[in-house]
């Protein structure tokens, strides 16, 4: 029997199945697929602000342009919680994510990338979850890449029990809701949520537009952003890794950065590293696989009073 296409170099098949977070991600796939029977409009509108919640919210915001590169700074009571959104995701906890995300930066596409297509697109989508070596917040390759998280007690304590706050917000729709906010408001939303993000890690890195020769594989991809609330411009994102902005051009739209602009006009972000394009740049992007002449892009820097630096 031949090997399908899809799985015929991939090194999923080549490893060994991890049955406990297998079971859970193909439970949770069942769930969604159930909920398409019992729709309802307020269920489905749950879903759709949980989606934001814990995708925009908890990881984009909070998980990615917070934890992991820093891009602003917060209160300390607004990054917990960001955090707790982040763990909605089943995503795991910070410790485990922040690890994840800093070391495939460390070694994009290359060998220690936990999610390099060039091991085969379904590996990179989820296949390096499903197989392989079993990574967890006390993992000994992870460790070295969140010495500050590590030191945080709160970090340490929810990266531990990740699973609690969904647990707990599934109680709560129940109780509210019934079977059908249960079923829209965790099944659904979680898997939705999931593969909008694991999208960003095979997607992203296969099809789309490049504008900065950064080296690897990282592309750009409009229809990613939008399921991810902007953590698809991921080209831009690889040659400005700690940038809080990721839509760098007017119209690729960035609903996580106009979220973090929110806070600093809230008083509750200040210190955003954002970049800014020439008019140059700014034309090349719409060329699928062109690279940009030079990294002509200049560093922003906004205070809590908005003004901008050199």
């Amino acid at each position: 029997m031949r090997m399908p296409l899809l799985f015929a170099h991939d090194k999923t098949v080549t490893q060994p199945v991890v049955w406990v977070t297998t079971f859970v991600i193909i439970a949770f796939h069942i769930g969604a697929l159930v909920a398409l029977f019992f729709f309802s409009w307020k269920a489905f509108l749950v879903a759709m602000f949980l989606w934001w919640l814990a995708g925009g919210l908890g990881v984009g915001v909070g998980y990615h342009r917070l934890l992991t590169h820093r891009g602003y700074k917060t209160h300390r009571w607004v990054e917990y919680f960001l955090t707790v959104c982040g763990t909605l995701t089943l995503e795991g906890g910070p410790i485990f994510w922040v690890a994840t995300h800093r070391m495939h930066h460390q070694n994009t596409d290359k060998d220690g990338d936990p999610h390099s297509p060039r091991d085969g697109g379904f590996w990179a989508h989820v296949g390096w979850l499903l197989t392989g070596q079993t990574m967890h917040n006390d993992a000994a390759n992870l460790l070295p890449y969140v010495p500050d998280l590590r030191k945080d007690k709160f970090h340490v304590w929810i990266s531990r029990w990740h699973w609690l706050p969904i647990t707990l917000l599934g109680l709560v729709l129940l109780a509210a809701g019934g079977w059908k906010f249960l079923l829209w408001g965790i099944f659904f939303r979680t898997v939705l949520g999931l593969h909008s993000t694991w999208l960003v890690n095979s997607a992203t890195h296969m099809w789309g537009s490049r504008r900065f020769p950064t080296g690897d594989t990282s592309k750009n991809s409009f229809w990613v952003a939008l399921l991810t609330f902007g953590e698809g411009w991921h080209n831009n994102h690889h040659a400005h890794p700690q940038s809080a902005r990721h839509g760098l051009a007017w119209y690729e739209l960035d609903l996580n950065w106009y979220g973090i602009s929110a806070l600093r006009m809230l008083g509750l972000a200040w210190d955003l590293k954002a970049q800014k394009l020439n008019p140059v740049e700014d034309k090349t992007t719409a060329i699928p696989g062109r690279l940009a002449a030079g990294n002509n892009v200049k560093t922003l820097s906004l205070g809590m009073n908005g003004n901008a630096g050199g």
